[in-house]
């Protein structure tokens, strides 16, 4: 299955089993969190954190941009669309419930399915800060929550060390 559409699998059901009773919005916006990424290859932008950055707020836009428009295809409102655009956007972190059950739900995923294949690729110096990053981004519901989930001993290891040393 393409890796996009499986990431929408699980931003779902990890919603579904964070916050059950998660407004349709937040529901849509997760499975459209990576719709059609695969147009946009990271290296199609300059190297670095500043290519990153742009690469990964270009895709915030463009994500919001086909999800409204498959959204207004088939009716729903501007409204509705607009939240959810919203969502994909990524604006109100912190300030809006469910930008940051979006942001919740990104993180746990993060940890629960990706982190373990990304943390060989890079030196535990780099790691701790990540881990940190993330940690800081998520609400305290969501730090009970990641750590209720199972991870590989070497993985544990570095997420208590990031969150000590927080």
């Amino acid at each position: 299955m393409p890796k996009e559409l499986v990431y929408g699998q699980r931003l779902s059901a990890r919603l579904a089993a964070f916050a059950p009773d998660a407004p349709e919005t937040v529901k849509l916006a997760a499975r459209a969190q990576h719709i059609r990424r695969w147009e946009v290859p990271r290296d199609s932008y300059p190297e670095g954190r500043a290519g990153y950055l742009k690469w990964r707020t270009d895709l915030y836009k463009r994500h919001g941009d086909i999800a409204g428009e498959i959204m207004g295809d088939v009716g729903y409102d501007a409204e509705t669309i607009d939240r959810v655009q919203t969502l994909l956007r990524k604006r109100g972190l912190k300030t809006d419930p469910d930008v940051q059950l979006m942001e919740d739900v990104i993180c746990l995923v993060f940890l629960e399915h990706y982190f373990h294949d990304f943390a060989p690729k890079h030196d535990e110096e780099k790691l701790i800060p990540i881990v940190q990053k993330t940690w800081k981004k998520m609400s305290d519901r969501a730090h009970e929550a990641a750590l209720q989930l199972e991870y590989a001993p070497e993985d544990l290891a570095v997420i208590q060390k990031a969150l000590q040393s927080a």
